[in-house]
């Protein structure tokens, strides 16, 4: 759920590049630096950032090793569900191939 929104998914790909501060991670966006926090705040939850402060900053983390596992859970169901998809495409080009090669085509009325 955490990535499910791409205002997320973007600031992940942000802190993919290093540490960044609210203010930094809302300048592309056009909603607010509380709506920004709140979606740091999912991220949190989730275990993907971490926050820290130096000083008066306040810089906000990815969390690599919890992406990680992320991505390998993601990619074990996305590995599942893609044999799913072809042995469903084997079953309907297996129907198709059972069919008629052809419809009857209609001879137009000026041949009649």
């Amino acid at each position: 759920m955490a990535l499910a929104d791409p205002a997320r998914r973007r600031i992940i790909a942000r802190l993919s590049r290093g540490p960044a501060t609210v203010n930094e991670l809302a300048e592309p966006f056009e909603i607010t630096k509380q709506a920004i926090s709140r979606h740091i705040q999912v991220l949190e939850h989730a275990g993907l950032v971490t926050r820290s402060r130096d000083a008066q900053r306040r810089p906000v983390h990815l969390n690599p090793a919890r992406l990680e596992a992320l991505t390998a859970w993601i990619d074990r169901y996305r590995l599942v569900k893609e044999a799913q998809y072809r042995g469903l495409d084997a079953v309907l080009e297996e129907r198709r191939s059972r069919r008629d090669p052809a419809p009857p085509q209609k001879t137009p009325r000026s041949q009649r």
